[in-house]
């Protein structure tokens, strides 16, 4: 009974229709108007009933027929052959037809048909523009995948059933960029408001960034967008897969168990031969034996991370025989690549893998290396940068530094003194003012300081090598950081601090564990005062460049990676007696706090004992992540 009869007391006239009846009833009225009628009259009549006698109902059956058939190969081709004779007539009240001519599934058809649709969709578009505004965002839709559509997808690449039709789609859209210049615009739009979702199904988001990256190939002038989008889209994947979330869900206890077994035997003493051994096993691993990981964000961003990597393959620019041509399109893509960084990834907070991509491709070439680490380094110098940048591009500068292999001494020297005589200056330019000596006020400085501790400490190895690399060191005056008035080490993590004052000890440059113990002793002060817990601040630290979890594509980053390494001075200062058995630890965890041990004098062992107490307290307040002292 409707609301009005309630109220009159009236009874209704309309008849109660249970879901079956209704469901019938449709199908029935389906049946008799969209199939029967419309098909024995075809296109031409519904447009001549139109023009002729202004009658719309013939059109708007043979829409509501089209968009309900299944045609044949045949009936598909004399439609679109006798849509084609109409062009000239379909004026914008036809737009109802129009779209549902465009939409009529095509992609699978024979090449006779597939001709016919593509002649029909370049000339309806060019004789009225207006169609463009939904021509082409019905093209870019089909670039993505369905729901149920994984198995043509492995690894985010097309079957070669469906590559091939993936490609008349683009080879339609290349028709129609070339003829309409206007729909650049519209093409642009159209990419990013269709991509897809990013909690979607794996295959549906590679699928889609596969066909992202096809456009470029043919129509280079898209590849700033592109690329710019399409790592947009991988940061966000990033920040929704923590590094804490990957860790519990694929790497277990068993597997952290078998790699803190494999490193015992590793092969320290001879280090080309292990690298030797795991560039062998990174051939002969191929992509069906490892295993997908079971985040399954993680898992997306895995595969697209593999294609994007393959993308910066075909842009590299150690290509043998690039023309002088091909080097300036290589050189301008490198800009195009380093400006979508300072756009989208260096602003970013807490991505884990995305920055990946600029670190293998500065694995490339040497000049494309420095030419990143002096980008990050203008940044840092640059007081109109804001502070939030400047110290983000600290500690990218700084992971750089640490883990890249191919950074050659004197580039990771060079930057080291940069960075100290940049220490030195702003100590005596703040002494001369006295300015305010909080965290929050000298941010970068604070920075900055932790970013030299870390980098010496992590390529303590390298740096002391032989006499002139300690001269070297020597040079840098770290003294006098570490003892000026800001005091940077009580604002370090721990581990850094800590792993620094034992390389800084065993080879003389600077006495930091006073200074820590110290700092320790503040601490507790601060925090049990009148039973009020107020830490004293900490670096909220981010070392960008930390080890890769993503197994598929991690074998791209495996040999350009530095893993961490005690310097043989402090390797030698062990005594195996005193050392504790290693603790199980997450893969993530710092690798500094297994070593401490490894970091101090032998002949100062007495002292470390009266030492160990307060680093036990200073433990207590570590608030900071991992430096990224891994294995």
């Amino acid at each position: 009974m409707s609301v009005y009869s309630m109220k009159t007391g009236l009874s209704s006239i309309l008849k109660a229709y249970s879901p079956t009846e209704r469901e019938k009833a449709k199908n029935i009225a389906i049946n008799k108007v969209r199939f029967e009628m419309p098909k024995l009259k075809g296109i031409l009549d519904a447009v001549e009933a139109v023009n002729e006698h202004n009658n719309f109902q013939p059109l708007n059956e043979f829409v509501a027929y089209l968009r309900e058939a299944e045609l044949s190969d045949n009936d598909f081709l004399r439609l679109m052959s006798d849509a084609h004779k109409l062009i000239n007539d379909l004026s914008p009240k036809f737009t109802n037809l129009v779209e549902a001519l465009i939409s009529l599934p095509w992609t699978k058809r024979q090449p006779p048909a597939l001709q016919a649709y593509a002649e029909f969709y370049i000339d309806i578009m060019v004789a009225h523009n207006k169609y463009v505004q939904f021509g082409i965002p019905k093209l870019i839709s089909l670039w993505i995948p369905a729901d149920g559509d994984a198995a043509l997808w492995p690894n985010g690449s097309p079957i070669e059933a469906l590559k091939t039709e993936l490609e008349a789609v683009h080879r339609l859209l290349d028709r129609i960029l070339t003829a309409i210049p206007m729909s650049f615009e519209i093409v642009l739009e159209a990419i990013e408001s269709k991509f897809p979702y990013f909690k979607k199904a794996t295959h549906v988001i590679a699928g889609y960034i596969h066909s992202v990256l096809w456009l470029i190939e043919y129509k280079p002038i898209f590849t700033e967008f592109v690329v710019q989008l399409v790592l947009q889209k991988l940061v966000l994947l990033d920040v929704n897969a923590p590094r804490s979330e990957i860790e519990e869900t694929d790497y277990d206890d068993e597997e952290l168990e078998e790699n803190e077994n494999a490193e015992i035997f590793e092969m320290d003493d001879c280090p080309k031969v292990g690298n030797i051994f795991a560039f062998l096993i990174s051939l002969t691993t191929t992509d069906d034996d490892v295993q997908p990981m079971k985040h399954p964000i993680a898992h997306t961003i895995d595969i697209c991370m593999e294609k994007m990597f393959n993308f910066l393959n075909t842009k590299n620019p150690n290509l043998l025989n690039a023309s002088a041509e091909q080097k300036l399109q290589l050189n301008k893509f490198w800009k195009i690549l380093l400006s979508a960084f300072d756009n989208v990834i260096l602003p970013s907070h807490n991505t884990h893998h995305v920055q990946f991509l600029l670190f293998y491709y500065c694995s490339f070439k040497n000049t494309i290396a420095e030419a990143f680490l002096t980008s990050l380094w203008d940044k840092i110098k640059n007081p109109n940068i804001s502070a939030v940048i400047r110290q983000a591009a600290v500690g990218y500068i700084a992971s750089f530094l640490a883990r890249a292999k191919f950074v050659h001494l004197p580039v990771l020297k060079y930057y080291l003194k940069e960075l100290c005589n940049w220490a030195h200056q702003y100590i005596q330019s703040c002494d001369q003012y006295r300015q305010n000596g909080s965290l929050k006020a000298n941010i970068v400085f604070f920075s900055l300081c932790q970013a030299v501790f870390y980098v010496i400490a992590f390529r303590s190895r390298d740096l002391t090598v032989d006499r002139k690399s300690l001269l070297f060191l020597q040079s840098l005056q770290l003294s006098a950081i570490v003892t000026c008035n800001f005091n940077p080490l009580r604002v370090c993590l721990p581990p850094v601090a800590t792993a620094f004052a034992g390389v800084t000890r065993a080879y003389q440059l600077a006495y930091c564990h006073a200074i820590l113990e110290r700092n320790a002793r503040r601490k507790l002060a601060t925090v049990y005062a009148n039973d009020v817990a107020t830490p004293e601040e900490t670096l909220d630290t981010f070392f960008p460049f930390d080890p890769y979890l993503l197994k598929l594509s991690e074998k791209r980053i495996t040999l350009h990676y530095l893993q961490y390494q005690a310097s043989e001075a402090e390797e030698a200062s062990v005594v195996a007696g005193h050392r504790s058995p290693r603790r199980q630890r997450k893969r993530g965890d710092s690798e500094m706090l297994d070593d401490v041990d490894d970091f101090i004098v032998a002949d100062k062992r007495q002292r470390n004992i009266e030492l160990a107490r307060s680093q036990e307290r200073e433990a207590q307040f570590t608030y900071g992540l991992s430096p990224g002292f891994h294995m």
